[in-house]
């Protein structure tokens, strides 16, 4: 049974690509891996403030929202399904009901 997990992608050359169990774990791990590591000389001074403050407050969906309102080139998707290796197990017996093979 596929499990969800939260994932965020950075249109960056190369993308960067982040996934974690859930939308609070990955707000917690842009606020580290993402937003802490952006030079605050690059940020305009009244966002840098909030960033801060967001940070220090362990306020992480805030300091996402901020972030995200400045850097459109973050995607935050909440919910995606993910497979492993014993999903595949099952994929014969699936077959049979899907669409394809209803007629």
């Amino acid at each position: 049974m596929a499990r969800s997990v939260a994932c965020a992608v950075v249109r960056d050359d190369p993308p960067q690509v982040f996934i974690a169990e859930d939308q609070e774990a990955l707000n917690w791990v842009l606020a580290l891996k993402l937003i802490a590591r952006t030079p605050g000389r690059d940020l305009d001074p009244d966002l840098r403030t909030a960033l801060r403050r967001a940070l220090r407050e362990e306020r992480w969906g805030d300091a996402v929202e901020l972030w995200m309102e400045d850097r459109p080139e973050v995607d935050v998707y909440p919910g995606f399904d993910f497979f492993t290796s014993t999903d595949v197990e099952l994929a014969a017996q699936e077959l049979e009901f899907t669409p394809l093979f209803r007629d």
